[in-house]
């Protein structure tokens, strides 16, 4: 697997339990002739073209969401537009999509400070995308300040942020307010997890933070707490989750509530390339 499919330690390690190898670049993949998985992510263009010229057999697992701002960023460079991409610099998913075009092709904004800056040669021929894992609220200035700044900018045909981002960031936003602590399972690496520590805490609950599993809990941080807020990156099993609720229940007398309306039914198809083996047998 090139990259670690997800940004969640739990997942990455049971993956390597199962005999899955992890590496950063194809090129310290030996000729054995093993099937490569590219991560969720998504991968520059050179990525798969330099796959196909070693005759590998390999699995795309970006996210459908991650492909769709590829296709907008491929269609707004054929139409001649220069592209913006609202992203943190270095996260792997922005360097797989402005991977998508040749270099100075887009331009990377990562705050209202940079949208400021940001001089294109045509001010009435621009357009955006965005990384999806990013704050809704900090996106929305930036974007609020592109606008701005060029009336004519082309906007997304639909939300570039992740849905299971948004709504996890919007559940938090109601429950933050309502409770002494907030833990989000998740891992460091997560972008999304990281950002919805972050919410927490501008939405009221100062005393908010990432956990990677149970057994990594400060306890000492929740003493007196009497009530508690629980959410999760959008990468981490509900096993992880199940697991720190049910640590708290081991060390207090509690009551589970949850919160928030919105039902996550999207399915997404697997690789053409493996869906007969994965199809149910007769």
């Amino acid at each position: 697997m090139r990259h670690a499919i997800v940004h969640n330690k739990y997942v990455v390690d049971g993956l390597r339990d199962k005999g899955a190898v992890f590496v950063e670049e194809l090129d310290e993949i030996p000729d054995t002739g093993k099937p490569v998985v590219f991560s969720a992510h998504g991968v520059p263009k050179s990525v798969p073209a330099g796959a196909l010229a070693r005759n590998m057999f390999f699995l795309d697992a970006t996210c459908p969401l991650v492909s769709k701002v590829h296709i907008e960023a491929n269609r707004h460079y054929a139409e001649g537009r220069e592209i913006v991409l609202i992203g943190h610099a270095g996260h792997v998913e922005v360097i797989g999509t402005m991977g998508q075009l040749p270099e100075g092709a887009i331009t990377l904004v990562e705050s209202v400070e940079d949208a400021e800056a940001y001089t294109p040669r045509d001010p009435a021929n621009v357009a955006f995308v965005t990384q999806t894992t990013l704050s809704v609220d900090d996106t929305k200035e930036i974007v609020d300040t592109l606008r701005r700044r060029f009336p004519a900018i082309t906007l997304p045909h639909k939300e570039d942020i992740c849905y299971a981002t948004t709504n996890r960031q919007e559940a938090i936003k109601r429950v933050a307010p309502l409770v002494e602590a907030m833990v989000v399972v998740g891992a460091p690496e997560s972008s999304n997890s990281v950002r919805l520590v972050e919410v927490s805490k501008r939405a009221g609950c100062e005393k908010s933070m990432l956990v990677e599993r149970a057994d990594l809990i400060d306890w000492s941080q929740f003493e007196g707490i009497r009530k508690l807020g629980i959410s999760a990156g959008a990468s981490a099993p509900e096993k992880l989750v199940d697991e720190v609720i049910e640590a708290f229940a081991q060390r207090f007398d509690i009551k589970v509530s949850a919160s928030g309306e919105q039902r996550e039914s999207i399915v997404f198809n697997l690789p053409r390339e493996i869906r007969p083996a994965a199809a149910p047998s007769a």
